[in-house]
């Protein structure tokens, strides 16, 4: 499909438009963070659990921080995140999918085996576990993430491989002695891109799920450092009588995944020609 085809099918989705509005502010939102007159971490008891106002359009918290503020900058936190762990993700995913299906045999009885360990053992309880042994801090925080979410684009990867080394100009390639390296490298990687792309956008969706999961429990992102996870954490206590702190994280992290996820099977259907009607 040409980009003229593409840009139609794209503006044709009204609710894929919005989506893709809406995240180009959350993102552009949570760059400008900094521009915010308070400081998400400076506590002012004389100003806790104030409602809405003009001078906190989302009121404040226990200890009297700006609510609007904090959901900024922790949307700063979770993005960051999010595609930190899709880009470590999407690395090892697409090098194990490759090899996997391009080698076949041992190599991929071997690395599929290795995927399904992975995928039986519940990511957020293992992670929980490697916590108890290691510095809380973001590197881990993603690292961990990642760890788990690599075999979802590892199964993509492959099924994609294994069609494409059955292609004519893959079939040629081997046929004039080009290196197995070569072939990956520069007819099967660049022929995923599509795959890879959807997949990249579906996994920041789920990693900001799990570190927002993760936070909530208290073993992501550490306070007093602000993300829209350690925020709903903080606001279930005060859930009855002062609402908008809990309301305004939760409503970020639901539009937030909410948009990925249309935006991911709008791509989906606009780089794979077989989904068009």
């Amino acid at each position: 499909m040409d980009r003229k085809a593409m840009k139609k099918v794209f503006f044709s989705n009204k609710m894929t438009v919005v989506c893709a509005i809406l995240l180009l502010i959350i993102i552009a939102a949570a760059i400008l963070a900094p521009l915010s007159p308070y400081d998400p971490d400076a506590s002012s008891v004389a100003e806790k659990l104030q409602g809405v106002s003009s001078a906190h359009i989302l009121g404040t918290d226990d200890i009297g921080r700006d609510t609007f503020t904090r959901t900024l900058y922790g949307g700063r936190v979770s993005l960051m995140v999010g595609f930190a762990a899709m880009c470590v993700a999407v690395i090892i995913g697409t090098f194990i999918g490759t090899i996997s299906g391009f080698m076949g045999g041992m190599v991929d009885v071997v690395c599929m085996r290795i995927v399904d360990v992975f995928m039986s053992v519940p990511s957020l309880l293992f992670i929980i576990v490697v916590y108890a042994f290691m510095p809380r801090n973001m590197v881990t925080l993603v690292l961990m993430l990642a760890f788990f979410s690599w075999t979802k684009v590892a199964r993509v990867v492959r099924a994609q491989t294994l069609t494409l080394k059955e292609r004519d100009f893959i079939l040629a390639a081997q046929a004039l002695g080009v290196s197995k390296g070569a072939i990956i490298w520069k007819h099967i990687i660049p022929n995923l891109m599509p795959q890879i792309i959807v997949a990249a956008s579906l996994s920041i969706a789920n990693a900001i799920l799990d570190e927002s999961a993760l936070s909530f429990l208290g073993y992501g992102v550490q306070l007093p450092m602000a993300s829209w996870g350690s925020m709903l954490q903080t606001a279930q206590k005060f859930i009855l009588h002062n609402p908008i702190m809990a309301v305004a994280p939760g409503t970020m992290i639901l539009v937030t995944v909410l948009c990925f996820n249309v935006l991911g099977d709008m791509l989906q259907q606009i780089l794979d020609p077989k989904l068009m009607k």
